[in-house]
């Protein structure tokens, strides 16, 4: 006889969540989360609504039981590193502590399709998941990921407009020369309540002072550790000064009152990356957007120096050098043989030790053909002494010498170049803005103004280089009807403030000062 086979279909039993009990009676832990995305009053006002909803919603549910309300208040949703809660509420997941998650909408649990899609695929494998109310979309559906992932990718789409938006907003800001600096950290500014750089008196006084001592031969290390002796604070407020952030002071123009915009620009809105901005997106320079600190001429003689010192190349071969000046004389004097810098170097001949000064080609390369003396360094220090002190015994013959040279800066006509290429600058930029609204090609009107930029930066560093002269000779001017007297004694500072080189001959060494004066010394061990 045989047996028919009947087959019986035992429907699986939907599980949802950690929960391993099969009984109906058990309660799903259900959590929320919600997020608004800005820090404005009104997204205040909608995150809290959000959290009460979303309390009720699962407390109204027999079924469920309130897992808890995950909340991130302010935070860009393109990416979650900054979601502290999300991630928070995502921990608890793994950690089977909830079954399910609510959520208003794929925009507020995820911006980003990548993360997104990682996200929920990573909770599915727990059997957790995820409801988005306004897309009525659950992701343990079997239509549930084809349809996240279309509505993942409009609102990544979404979130790209926005950025760009914003990015729009800002740029026509740029534009109209509003900037945007960021004042909790930028030593000697601060904003008042129109949101404008205003000078801190105490801290400017610190800006100046870098500022001076910079162009008066100290090196950034010099710097730096003068500063931390007299307890001055950095911007930070932090007691150790690097010689990078030094050198950034020295370099950022809007310690003459200027700005350049989007130095830096962020490389795509989900990373939010941001790069140094080598023209590959506009740059904006408002000149004269607030008060400054430092004299326009000032900064360009500092910009002068930074190159200077970037490009110390000595010698025949033009060896690069790197700046020196731990002493008032280190990276100043020369050998007159071979165009090499003297070095000081603590000296033993035959048991008799002293500190004398010698030409680095005959200290470094072996076989050196250089022929150059060895200076004891009293000996240079006494030279120096008694090349100030001529000056001082013929200060009258100097004094009309050094009037004459500055009229002769003064008469120069520097300014009206500047002022020809700013009006030039100006009706470009119009014209760029113009053809940028109507899509039209301003490559060849971006290029000019390139140029136009390089020329005006070209003149003023030779204003900057006519400033200096005029204070150098005004600064030697000062000193020699100021000082009554011959000096007794080698001074550092006043080497450091007068004499610009000195070169090293068989028998003598010339002194050249800032004010363009030089002398030679007859030199005898």
């Amino acid at each position: 006889m045989t047996m028919s086979r009947n087959v019986t279909v035992i429907p699986a039993r939907a599980r949802v969540g950690n929960n391993q009990e099969t009984e109906s009676k058990t309660k799903l832990r259900v959590a929320a989360y919600c997020r608004v995305s800005t820090d404005s009053e009104e997204q205040a006002s909608s995150y809290e609504v959000q959290i009460e909803h979303y309390t009720s919603y699962i407390k109204g549910n027999p079924e469920w039981e309130l897992a808890g309300i995950y909340a991130d208040d302010g935070i860009s949703g393109t990416n979650t590193k900054k979601r502290e809660e999300f991630n928070r509420m995502i921990e608890a997941c793994m950690e089977g502590k909830i079954d399910m998650i609510i959520t208003k909408s794929i925009s507020r649990f995820a911006r980003n399709t990548l993360d997104c899609l990682k996200y929920i695929r990573q909770l599915k494998d727990k059997n957790i998941p995820v409801f988005f109310e306004k897309e009525n979309i659950n992701t343990m559906d079997s239509k549930g990921e084809i349809m996240l992932t279309i509505m993942a990718s409009l609102a990544q789409q979404e979130s790209q407009s926005l950025s760009q938006n914003v990015k729009l907003g800002i740029q026509y800001r740029f534009q109209q020369g509003e900037i945007q600096v960021n004042h909790n950290r930028f030593l000697g500014y601060t904003k008042d309540e129109n949101k404008r750089l205003v000078i801190v008196p105490e801290e400017a006084e610190v800006v100046k002072r870098i500022y001076r001592e910079y162009l008066e031969g100290a090196s950034l290390l010099q710097i730096a550790r003068g500063l931390e002796a007299d307890g001055i604070l950095t911007a930070a407020k932090k007691p150790k000064w690097r010689p990078e952030t030094l050198k950034k002071i020295l370099q950022n123009e809007k310690y003459i009152g200027d700005a350049l915009l989007q130095k830096t620009y962020t490389v795509d809105f989900l990373s939010k990356k941001r790069v140094v901005n080598n023209r590959i997106v506009p740059q904006y320079y408002v000149e004269n957007s607030h008060e400054p600190i430092i004299p326009r001429g000032i900064f360009m003689q500092v910009q002068e120096e930074l190159v200077r010192r970037a490009n110390l190349y000595t010698g025949k071969n033009g060896k690069k050098r790197v700046y020196s000046s731990k002493y008032a004389l280190s990276s100043i004097v020369y050998c007159s043989e071979c165009g090499e810098i003297y070095r000081r170097v603590h000296w033993n001949n035959r048991g008799c030790r002293s500190i004398v000064w010698r030409c680095v080609s005959r200290l470094e390369e072996k076989g050196s053909d250089c022929t150059s003396p060895t200076v004891n360094e009293e000996v240079l220090q006494a030279a120096v002494v008694k090349a100030i002190n001529e000056l001082l015994a013929s200060k009258d013959t100097f004094l009309s010498t050094l009037q004459a040279n500055i009229e002769t800066v003064l008469n120069e006509e520097h300014d009206k170049i500047t002022n020809d290429i700013d009006v030039k600058l100006e009706e470009l930029q119009n014209e760029l803005l113009r053809l940028a609204n109507s899509k039209t090609d301003y490559e060849e009107v971006a290029e000019e103004i390139y140029r136009l930029r390089e020329q005006k930066q070209n003149a003023l560093v030779e204003n900057a280089e006519r400033e200096g002269k005029r204070q150098r000779i005004a600064e030697m001017t000062d000193f020699l009807n100021e000082q009554s007297c011959e000096l007794e004694e080698y001074d550092e500072q006043l080497v450091r403030r007068l004499i610009e080189k000195v070169t090293i001959y068989e028998d003598k060494l010339t002194v050249e000062f800032k004010s363009g004066v030089e002398t030679y010394i007859k030199v005898k061990e």
